[in-house]
């Protein structure tokens, strides 16, 4: 299913390149859209609310191994 996005697809400022990135947009309904930058045709889509909680997590080292 493609959805449109109000913003292009970005890669993590951190992004070696390596062509191993995870890349983000925002879609019109405000759904969040998760994507691996190898395979763009296929994408996990958030709503903003769970978005931000794993943000949230991940800055505060839940997700750290």
């Amino acid at each position: 299913m493609t959805q449109h996005v109000t913003r292009a697809w970005r890669k993590a400022s951190k992004s070696t390149g390596s062509g191993a990135c995870v890349e983000v947009a925002v879609f019109h309904d405000g759904a969040i859209g998760v994507r691996d930058s190898k395979r763009p045709d296929t994408n996990l889509t958030l709503p903003p609310s769970t978005w931000s909680a794993f943000l949230t997590h991940t800055k505060h080292g839940t997700y750290d191994l």
